[in-house]
């Protein structure tokens, strides 16, 4: 058991979603032995004291949630398009939670812009809507694998997910006609077998019956049958979040109407120095 204590950063800009996003904090940092930093970057026109009131009110409902978590409250002047991910750099944050107001915006922030914050951050994002997190936590997580690398880190960071709540990790692929490219989808599939049943974490694996220009579609659809409780993206270093999903649909996977949280794990520069989660 490790004793290492693991961040969580929280965003907030006051609205309600942002219950949503500290009640899902709450839960991975009583699983992973976190403390939740719960931070706002003040607007040119904000008063100080003003925001340091509203700031106590957000610490005491983290409170009344959970009295095992120790929160941290940070308010900074500056750009939220910026001061997110170096704030998470500077704590060396290991998880950024953040709600979504579904198509009206990621909180204060909207369309490509909202997606600009959480792809240039080095640290995974879970962006959730106005649902809270089920009394077990992510005991069902979907790992969509498409023909694009799959890297190491993100099996790694789904499989850390997976262990803190016990999960069950459902990886689907596109169905594909192409001999080679079938079989370069099977082996993704075979490598995910082996890494989750190598590490005892149950796992189920499907090609659902869509082609990969309708993956996202199915990647939906699949995630509402089973009732999944959080959908595992990978970004991969100036691509698309979703590789073979256009970026057209980036924000309607992140947005979904079912409001299934999204856990988007963007490629770590590896001197960046951050270490990443070391779960009980």
């Amino acid at each position: 058991m490790s004793n290492k204590k693991n961040r969580i950063l929280v965003p907030t800009d006051f609205t309600k979603v942002v219950d949503y996003a500290m009640d899902h904090a709450v839960k991975v940092a009583e699983a992973s032995n976190s403390d939740i930093h719960l931070l706002h970057i003040l607007v040119h026109d904000e008063h100080v004291d003003v925001t340091n009131k509203r700031m106590d009110m957000e610490v005491a409902r983290l409170k009344d949630i959970s009295g095992k978590v120790t929160v941290v409250p940070m308010a900074r002047k500056g750009n939220v398009y910026d001061d997110i991910g170096s704030v998470a750099e500077e704590i060396g944050a290991d998880l950024i939670i953040m709600g979504t107001h579904g198509l009206r915006g990621m909180q204060f922030l909207t369309g490509s812009r909202a997606l600009r914050v959480i792809t240039e951050s080095q640290v995974p994002f879970v962006v959730v809507q106005e649902k809270k997190i089920g009394p077990d936590g992510y005991k069902h997580i979907v790992v969509p694998m498409d023909l694009q690398r799959e890297t190491r880190q993100k099996v790694t960071e789904v499989a850390d997910m997976a262990r803190t709540f016990n999960s069950t990790v459902h990886v689907i692929s596109p169905k594909e006609k192409d001999e080679f490219l079938h079989r370069h989808l099977a082996n993704n599939l075979q490598f995910a077998r082996k890494y989750f049943g190598d590490r005892n974490i149950p796992c189920k694996t499907e090609v659902i019956d869509v082609s990969a220009s309708k993956f996202h579609v199915g990647l939906l659809d699949y995630a509402k049958a089973i009732n999944a409780d959080l959908i595992a993206i990978m970004n991969e270093a100036n691509e698309s979040i979703l590789g073979v999903f256009s970026v057209s649909f980036e924000q309607e996977i992140i947005t979904n109407d079912a409001m299934i949280p999204v856990l988007v794990i963007n490629e770590k520069n590896t001197t960046s120095g951050m270490a990443g989660w070391t779960f009980q």
